[in-house]
């Protein structure tokens, strides 16, 4: 793919308040709860500054360690209750929007895709972290 290439874009709605849903984004404790894609990984480590040209690190694998990668990056943009966007170590661009409606909130994420991985599976994958996300903040 060239730079050019479309963004991936998924979301999901979360029925709580802006607040929850932000603070349960960005809070290293939590996203160890829900930055996995499937029951048999994990994300056993965290980091988050979370201030433009901070760095973020997250260490996502599978329980069986036959798999996993390394999600890091710097903070471009931030704008509290409403905007994340980042660029991630191989030069990968990517937003993270909330939107507050009533009681509820809508998370989007949009990314330029990797190359070496059908735009299908990564659509997949993001979908499903954020799946797990929405179940993880509506448990609290």
């Amino acid at each position: 793919m060239h730079a050019e290439a479309e963004k991936v874009v998924v979301s999901v709605l979360i029925r709580k308040p802006l607040e929850i849903v932000w603070n349960s984004w960005i809070q290293p404790e939590d996203i160890r709860q829900w930055n996995v894609p499937f029951n048999d990984w994990h994300c056993p480590q965290a980091e988050n500054d979370q201030e433009e040209g901070g760095r973020f690190f997250y260490r996502v694998e599978r329980k069986d360690g036959k798999e996993g990668f390394d999600h890091t990056g710097i903070y471009d943009k931030i704008v509290p209750y409403q905007l994340i966007e980042y660029t991630l170590d191989d030069g990968r661009r990517s937003s993270i929007e909330f939107q507050h409606i009533d009681q509820n909130t809508i998370v989007r994420e949009s990314f330029d895709p990797e190359e070496r991985t059908p735009v299908s599976l990564q659509k997949e994958f993001c979908q499903a972290v954020l799946d797990r996300f929405r179940k993880y903040v509506e448990a609290k």
